[in-house]
C-alpha cells in the first residue's frame, strides 16, 4: 500500500507525483557542462524550474562521475549559500541537496534544506542522523556498494532488482531507527549508479517491485547513459524523448518523485498521463 510522502508540511498522497528539478553548482556536470555553476546562473535555473512546475529543486555541488576532487569544504561553499537564497526566494519550494556527506548535510540542513538526497547509498551512516536531528527527509539509494564517483568494471548481480529492493528498504528502516520520520523517506534504484545499461533497464521494467514495498520511490533517469545506449548510442543532448518515455513508464509502475533536468516537460508529461489514467 502506497504511503503519503511528507516534506516540510507538504504532502504527496498515493497517486500524486512530484517533479524534482536538478540544479548543479558544478563546473563539470555531464549534462549542463557548468552552465549553472555561477551563483546567479544557478538562481536563474531555480526560477525557471519553479516556472516549469517543479515541486522540489535538487542542488548538487559535486559531479556524480569521476573528475576533479571536491572536498567537503568546497562542496559546502558551492551549495550552502544557494540553499539559503532559494529558501528565502521561493518559500513554498522544497529544497533538496544531493550529497553523501554528513558534514555537508549538517550545514545545508541549517541553511534550510528539506531533503538530503544520498545517491551513493549510505556510505556515510552519519547522514541519516543529520536528517533525524533536523526532522527532514532522506533519499535511500542503491549504488551497488561502490565508492562515490566511481564506475565499477563488470559489476554483476544474481538479481539486480532483488538487490536494489533489499538494500534500499534496509537503509530506509535503518533511517527510521535513527529517528528520520518514516513519512519523509524515499527509496531510489539509482539508475546507472553501480549498474550497467542492462541492469538499469531491468530495474525500469521491474520498478513495480520497488513501489510494492510501500516506500515512495524516486527515479532519476534524466538523460542518463542507459537511455542513450538503449537508443543506439545517442549523445546527452539527444536523450530527451527517451527520458520522457522512461518517466512515463516509471509513473505507470508507481514511482512518485521524478528527478529531471527539464521540469516543464516532465510536469506536462505527468499531467497528461494523469488525465489518461
Amino acid at each position: 500500500m502506497m504511503s503519503t510522502l511528507r516534506l516540510r508540511g507538504r504532502e504527496f498522497g498515493p497517486g500524486e507525483h512530484a517533479v524534482m528539478a536538478v540544479v548543479n553548482r558544478t563546473p563539470d556536470s555531464f549534462f549542463d557542462k557548468g552552465r549553472t555553476y555561477g551563483f546567479d546562473a544557478a538562481i536563474e535555473a531555480v526560477d525557471r524550474a519553479v516556472e516549469g512546475g517543479a515541486d522540489i529543486v535538487d542542488i548538487g555541488g559535486v559531479k556524480a562521475g569521476p573528475g576533479d576532487e571536491v572536498d567537503a569544504r568546497e562542496e559546502i561553499r558551492r551549495v550552502a549559500d544557494l540553499v539559503e537564497a532559494v529558501r528565502e526566494r521561493h518559500p513554498r519550494l522544497l529544497v533538496s541537496v544531493d550529497t553523501w556527506r554528513a558534514e555537508v548535510g549538517e550545514v545545508v540542513a541549517r541553511a534550510g534544506a528539506d531533503l538530503l538526497n544520498d545517491t551513493w547509498g549510505g556510505v556515510d551512516p552519519g547522514l541519516a542522523g543529520v536528517a533525524a536531528r533536523h526532522g527532514i527527509g532522506l533519499v535511500c539509494a542503491h549504488a551497488g556498494r561502490v565508492r562515490p564517483r566511481t564506475r565499477p568494471h563488470r559489476i554483476a548481480y544474481d538479481d539486480v532488482v532483488a538487490d536494489v529492493v533489499s538494500y534500499t528498504t534496509a537503509l530506509a528502516e535503518r533511517a527510521v531507527a535513527a529517528g528520520v520520520p518514516r513519512e519523509s523517506i524515499l527509496i531510489d534504484p539509482a539508475h546507472d549508479f553501480g549498474k550497467n545499461t542492462f541492469h538499469s533497464l531491468e530495474v525500469s521494467r521491474r520498478l513495480g517491485e520497488m513501489t510494492a514495498t510501500g516506500w515512495p520511490v524516486l527515479v532519476a533517469v534524466s538523460n542518463k547513459d542507459f537511455v542513450g545506449e538503449t537508443l543506439g548510442g545517442l549523445p546527452v543532448e539527444r536523450r530527451h524523448a527517451g527520458t520522457i518515455a522512461t518517466l512515463a513508464i516509471s509513473a505507470l509502475l508507481g514511482a512518485r518523485v521524478f528527478r529531471v533536468h527539464d521540469a516543464a516537460s516532465a510536469t506536462t508529461a505527468l499531467a497528461e498521463l494523469a488525465r489518461l489514467s
